[in-house]
Order: structure tokens, then sequence, then C-alpha cells
């Protein structure tokens, strides 16, 4: 049995496509999700479909064949990106679950799986929980017969979310955009959507290749960006937009070339969406900036700081009944006039909706956030998850005792007008900060705190 517990991350399944899911293990996992579907009295159907890599299509016809072995129904949904898969829960196709295959914005050789169960995030101890099915072959079937085989159909659904998304948006002035989505999942619905609202589209990469060979499908590092960035200050756009492997990511860049992170652009939606809501609660990750707090509060609103995590901001939501949210990972998510997931291609779309109905540039609306002195995400490696963790414990106690301190996902130690993150990853054995002020001298004096205190440990590599 190939079964790497390894890959039983926080919030999916996620590894070396030929390595870790080779032989029996898609499968196995496929009758493991459909196992768990069956035992909690969930449902009877599930939704597959994966991403543009290599390695999907077998990865894919594996675990249906698995999930198929225990008397569950299967819709096998095409090759999509992860938010056309999220769309098939809310659509009348019949569906209790899904499940996308895809690598996100990972290299070309690695792949994994998302799941959603009754429109809700699978993640934490459920995720552990497939783990422990497969090890046990503690497997359930419909009606109770290992010899059962669930009814396969083919959907496209592909029209259908084009258009819904169409009739949510309406553009109320010519935009000119650049389009950057790395040869990857988004290829297969965000040009079409964009060309059918009327907008003047210039593509780059969009034409699919599942090895990536342009950059790595991931604009959340900037170098990822340059063609994007070289192409605007060339040429006279509205804004350019760029998107991750699966699409449920995107980076927007300015008219002068500008990159704008997912937490000052929230600050323009919470600007947009606070006029429109009763339930004025936003939730966001520690890691925004300080900025899309005091946005919220001079826009009526109530900012609810909450754990890193696409999954968990959803789940808060969820329990807010808030209508809008995110992280600085660039996960954004609507629910006043959408489902509450991540589309990166919804966000891009509302981002340009809000500037077409204004004669100011995405640069004129960057201007009016208040401004902060930042570090980007920095990851100081440990030398193992243990010792990680060993030194979070310590830190909460050091720092807490000489420090006003929150301790909502790690450690964020408040210091004059700015504050230093610390938090440990939940995939990786890293420790993550991030450090803001409102001046560069009170960023200094944050980096020389946390560099003291973790200079006390040797199991981590770091650099302030």
């Amino acid at each position: 049995m190939n079964l790497n517990k390894n890959v039983f991350r926080e919030y999916d399944v996620r590894g070396i496509a030929d390595t870790d899911f080779s032989g029996d293990f898609s499968f196995n996992l496929g009758k493991a999700f459909a196992s768990y579907i069956i035992e909690s009295k969930l449902g009877y159907s599930l939704a597959v479909s994966g991403d543009v890599r290599p390695s999907t299509e077998r990865i894919k016809k594996e675990f249906i064949k698995g999930a198929l072995s225990t008397g569950l129904n299967i819709v096998d949904i095409g090759t999509i990106p992860t938010p056309v898969n999220y769309f098939a829960n809310y659509k009348n196709i019949d569906v209790d679950a899904s499940v996308q295959i895809t690598g996100s914005h990972n290299p070309s050789e690695y792949n994994g799986f998302k799941f959603t169960l009754k429109k809700e995030s699978f993640f934490g101890d459920k995720i552990k929980e497939l783990y422990n099915i497969i090890k046990d072959e503690r497997y359930h079937f419909i009606d109770g017969g290992s010899d059962a085989s669930g009814a396969l159909k083919i959907v496209d659904i592909i029209p259908s979310y084009i258009e819904d998304i169409i009739g949510r948006i309406k553009i109320n002035r010519k935009m000119k955009v650049v389009m950057d989505c790395g040869n990857a999942a988004g290829c297969i619905v965000a040009p079409e959507i964009f060309k059918k609202l009327n907008i003047d589209l210039e593509q780059m990469y969009c034409d699919v290749d599942g090895k990536f060979p342009n950059h790595h499908p991931d604009p959340t590092v900037d170098s990822n960006l340059s063609s994007i960035v070289n192409r605007i200050k060339q040429g006279d756009f509205d804004l350019g937009v760029a998107y991750d492997g699966d699409a449920d990511r995107v980076v927007c860049i300015d008219s002068n070339g500008n990159i704008v992170r997912s937490d000052i652009l929230m600050c323009i939606f919470v600007k947009d969406i606070l006029k429109k809501v009763d339930n004025k609660k936003i939730i966001y990750d520690v890691k925004c900036s300080s900025a899309l707090r005091d946005v919220i509060l001079h826009e009526g609103g109530e900012p609810v700081e909450w754990k890193t995590g696409h999954s968990l901001i959803k789940s808060k939501m969820k329990s807010e009944k808030s209508s809008f949210g995110g992280e600085m990972s660039g996960h954004i998510f609507f629910a006043d006039d959408y489902y509450g997931y991540d589309d990166a291609v919804y966000v891009s779309l509302r981002l340009i909706e809000i500037l077409s109905n204004t004669n100011s540039s995405l640069f004129d609306l960057v201007s009016e956030i208040p401004k902060y002195f930042s570090t980007p995400e920095l990851r100081f490696e440990c030398i193992s998850d243990q010792e990680k963790f060993n030194i979070m414990s310590n830190l909460k106690d050091s720092l807490s005792n000489k420090y006003s301190c929150s301790t909502i996902d790690g450690i964020k130690v408040f210091v004059d007008d700015g504050w230093g993150l610390l938090r440990a990853s939940n995939t990786q054995p890293v420790i993550v900060c991030r450090i803001e002020a409102k001046s560069q001298e009170n960023l200094e004096n944050i980096k020389k705190i946390l560099s003291f205190n973790l200079s006390k440990y040797k199991g981590i590599k770091f650099e302030l």
C-alpha cells in the first residue's frame, strides 16, 4: 500500500504526483472519502474534477474508481479551475460533495486534493481521518455490500458557471485589462468571461500547458509577475490580473505596474461592500495590514481578525454570517452576492466593476488607504516540526510577559504603533513572520525585539 502520512495536510492532501500519488493511493483515497460520506450519512453523490497538470487525469480516474467501488454515485465535471468545482455544490447537478484534483500554485510535478462536503470546507481532523480510514482499511459501502458499484455520469458545468458570473457583474465603461493565467486552469474560463463582458482584454500565457513553461503559477511571488508588470508599463491599461494554478487566488497590478497586495485590495472591496450589507463584520487573517482594520472601522464595519487558512476564514465567515472576508495569501471571499468561496475570476471582476463605476484608477483608490511600513511574509526554517512548536510555545510565554500580545494564531506582539507576528506554519517546519509599523524607525525597533527573542533558539534559521 502506498500511504505517506505527510501528504495529509491541514487544508488538503498534497504531494509529488509520481511518488506520493502512485500505485493504489488515489484509488484508496477515493474509497476513503466516499466511505466518510457514507458513514456520516451525508449523501450519495460526489462531483470530481481536476486541473491541467500532466498527472491530473491519471489521478482523477483512479480516485473515481475508488469512490465508485463503495456504491457512491460520481459526477465527472471535467477539467476546470477549483472555483468551478465549488460552484458544482450550489447548482442543480445533485451532488453532496466535491473533490478537485489540483496542485494549486505549486510546480507541475506536484498535485493534490481539495475536498468540499455539504458546501463546507473539509479540513483539519477530517483530512487526518481519511488517512486513518486508509491505514485501517475501514471502508464503508452503500447497502453494506463490498461488491457495490455506483453510477458514473459526465456533466459539463462550465456554461452554467460562466452564465452565473456574467449575470452578476455590470461593467459601466470600457475597461482595458491584461490577464496572465500562467498557462493554468484559469485559461479554461477567464478569457471567455471577460470577452463576454465586453472587457478589452490582452492575454498572456492563456493557453493551457500543465508544465507551466513561462513561470510557476504563483502570483504571490513577485518574480512570477515580471512579464505582466513589464507589459502594463509598456501599454495603456486600467489594470492587470494574474491567477494562480487553480484560479482561487488573484493578484492585481495597477496601471503604473505596481503590485497591489491582497490585504490592500480588500480595503477597496470593504469600502464598496459595507455600503450594501446589514451585517458589518469583516473577517481577515492575522497577517493582514492594520490598514484593513483602519478602513473597516472608518467605514462603519466591525473588524474580526482570525486564524490564517482559507478553510478557517470561510468557516468563520459562515459562523459570523459575514458577507466578506479574505487573507493575505490572496484568498478573497464574497458572500453578499456570491457563494462565499474563493474565486479569483469573480474577485477580479468585482474590482473591475468598482473601477468602471468611478473615474478613479486603481492607483488612486490605493492612494486613499492608510500607509504602513511592512515586511513581506518571512519564513524561518526550523530543524523539525517539534522544534517549531517548542520555540513557539516558549516565545508565547516570554513575549506575553513583556508586551501586549494577541494569540489568535501564533503570537502578535504590539509595540507602539506597530506589531510583529510569529506563527507556526500548518504545513512545514517553518515559523512565519510579518512586521508592520507606521514608520520605518518603529519597524526596525520591532525587528530588533523579535531578533533578540529568536536568537535564544538554535533550532531555527532566521534573518531580520
